[in-house]
């Protein structure tokens, strides 16, 4: 009976873990050598999927391929994940919104993010996303990093990133290159140029955004090197990290109720890429 039970024991492990996406099976972290990485390239091979409601599976086919590009149609919470964990690279990502927004975000900013350093089980926070830094893609807010911090008492899922900071006027850290070197480990860190007047609603435009406008390409450059991650929007460099943990993991596209389309998503080389750039 023993023996019965631990073979029993061994088969309910193997289909488990078959069932698995592949990434909880991946080895170390991959880096792009002499070209490039096309994480989006006509397909979603690359990734799975994970939804709060539904989980792996997707249903409304909130994930899609639409005449060519990466189709987020927003309708639930989540992201498309890459099976593949990375580290050292250039990630080339070049978007657009699309005219739809969902439940109770209908009237408010078009929000997304490309989640970066990505650890851990699914949905570990919120039921939603992975233990991961984002930079945020959101109206009036693209190149902002959240520390998406799982909250996890795991000493393998560390959260930290240092950055140079100063306060605006309502207190909140903005990035600002020479300021007090200040480490989080959970919260946000402005880019450089965010409106201090920022509001959640639909079409909120600052005086100083890089990204284009609503309906028009944008385009991220974003540099994970080491333990440092810099960011560019459209060519400017808006928000830049230090000593970050994680510093590798998968990278996660976010579902956040705001229709987005995407038209490249590469992995560089740290050097000898393309130089940081507007999307033509």
């Amino acid at each position: 009976m023993q023996i019965r039970m631990r073979q029993l024991g061994w088969l309910a492990l193997f289909v488990m873990t078959s069932a698995l996406p592949a990434a909880d099976k991946s080895g170390e972290p991959i880096s792009p050598t002499s070209s490039p990485i096309r994480l989006f390239d006509g397909d979603l091979d690359a990734f799975y999927t994970w939804l709060k409601d539904t989980k792996h599976e997707d249903p409304r086919k909130v994930f899609r391929v639409t005449d060519g590009m990466l189709h987020i149609t927003g309708d639930g919470l989540g992201g498309l994940v890459t099976k593949q964990s990375y580290r050292d690279y250039h990630c080339v990502l070049e978007f657009k919104w699309g005219p739809r927004t969902w439940q109770n975000r209908k009237d408010r900013t078009k929000d997304s993010g490309l989640l970066v350093h990505s650890i851990g089980p699914d949905g570990a926070y919120g039921g939603i996303w992975k233990h991961s830094i984002e930079v945020q893609i959101i109206e009036g807010g693209c190149g902002d990093f959240i520390l998406v911090n799982s909250q996890s008492k795991d000493p393998v899922m560390p959260m930290s990133m240092t950055c140079e900071v100063m306060k605006d006027r309502d207190g909140e850290n903005v990035w600002h290159k020479g300021g007090v070197r200040e480490t989080f480990h959970s919260g946000r860190i402005n880019w450089y140029g965010r409106d201090p007047n920022w509001e959640d609603k639909l079409g909120f435009r600052g005086s100083q955004d890089v990204e284009s406008r609503d309906g028009e390409w944008t385009r991220f450059d974003v540099y994970c090197r080491g333990d440092r991650i810099t960011v560019y929007v459209n060519g400017v460099l808006v928000n830049e990290g230090y000593n970050v943990k994680p510093a590798a993991g998968q990278l996660q596209l976010q579902t956040e109720l705001a229709e987005l389309f995407v038209r490249r998503w590469e992995l560089w080389p740290v050097n000898g890429g393309p130089e940081p750039a507007a999307a033509d």
